[in-house]
């Protein structure tokens, strides 16, 4: 009888603490992210002038749960990882290309290359993305690009980095349209065009083009507009912040 009693007891107790492991585990709703406020207009963007009055696709763009996906703090640092396993005449053109693509949108907002990846805002990586559902969820899809971010806090204030995926199988100019595509995510502008003329428009195309007035456009109309990144949270708690962001870029 009283071995019994120690098993139920010690039942009672690997139950509990079975409970308390998934408590302290599970995400806490308690602690809600920063008032979304209006930070600054980076003066690159303050100074941009659409004479044409070109329009936007602002409407396209998509918040998060933490509001838009807005840079406060300049120059955006950006790690190019270098390729391995090929040659280093490949490795130098691929990092060429790339670049290409971070110094056009370098004259809209702030932007500098940097050679540690753990300093780095936003990284690069010449890496397959992985497979993805067809609209069946049956047949798997490779894509050519793909563009994830991650939230974090720094002296309790909150943040984000991002990480590009470019597919090896893309080569030429196509390297720079997908690095020039999937930058413009990462620089805040979380959707697709629906023009072809676009940078961001959501599919590759046999001439792909260069940064439009309309993706300035809006690039700066995101800029205008409030988000949670970039301010203290409301309290010392700490969020749930361990799970990727994933934006699902169609045809890339």
């Amino acid at each position: 009888m009283l071995n019994i009693k120690k098993f139920l007891t010690a039942l009672v107790l690997t139950i509990s603490t079975g409970l308390l492991i998934i408590l302290a585990n599970f995400p806490s709703s308690a602690v809600s992210p920063p008032t979304p406020k209006l930070h600054y207009l980076p003066g690159t963007l303050a100074q941009w002038k659409d004479s044409q009055n070109s329009g936007d696709y602002f409407s396209q763009v998509a918040t998060t749960e933490i509001g838009y996906l807005v840079w406060s703090k300049f120059p955006v640092q950006v790690y190019i990882e270098r390729p391995i396993n090929v040659s280093n005449q490949q490795t130098e053109t691929w990092v060429k290309s790339v670049s290409q693509a971070v110094q056009e949108w370098s004259m809209y907002l702030p932007l500098t290359l940097v050679k540690k990846p753990e300093i780095a805002d936003i990284q690069i990586e010449r890496k397959a993305p992985p497979l993805q559902l067809s609209s069946d969820k049956k047949i798997p899809r490779a894509r050519s690009a793909l563009t994830t971010y991650q939230l974090y806090t720094s002296n309790n204030v909150l943040l984000h980095r991002f990480t590009i995926l470019l597919s090896p199988s893309q080569t030429g100019n196509y390297v720079v349209a997908a690095a020039r595509h999937e930058l413009g995510h990462a620089l805040g502008i979380w959707g697709h065009s629906t023009l072809q003329t676009d940078a961001l428009y959501f599919s590759q195309v046999r001439n792909p083009p260069t940064i439009s007035a309309r993706d300035v456009n809006t690039l700066k109309r995101v800029y205008q507009q409030p988000t949670s990144l970039g301010w203290t949270l409301k309290d010392n708690s700490k969020m749930n912040l361990s799970t990727d962001r994933l934006f699902k870029s169609k045809g890339y």
